[in-house]
């Protein structure tokens, strides 16, 4: 019926670590405005990234889709590379 859409929510990040075996750190930013005062603030998160073939570098910049739990704290996947780091 609806498996060709897809609702699962992506970000798009930067990776900041890649010391453990098949999961990336990814450090996800956001604009949001401040509900008082209305100004545009940045709200950054880490997201811990199953990596399959290992393949991600600190400095890569990645899309990453929510999935279901592949451990404690896993519950991302990459999805594919934007950017490379040099």
């Amino acid at each position: 019926m609806m498996n060709d859409l897809s609702f699962k929510r992506t970000f798009t990040g930067k990776v900041t670590s890649n010391k453990a075996d098949k999961t990336l750190t990814v450090l996800v930013n956001r604009r949001v405005k401040h509900s008082l005062y209305g100004k545009i603030i940045t709200r950054s998160k880490k997201y811990h990234v199953h990596d399959e073939n290992n393949e991600g570098q600190i400095g890569d910049t990645v899309i990453i889709e929510e999935t279901r739990p592949i451990s404690k704290t896993k519950t991302w996947r990459l999805v594919k590379f934007l950017s490379k780091s040099v």
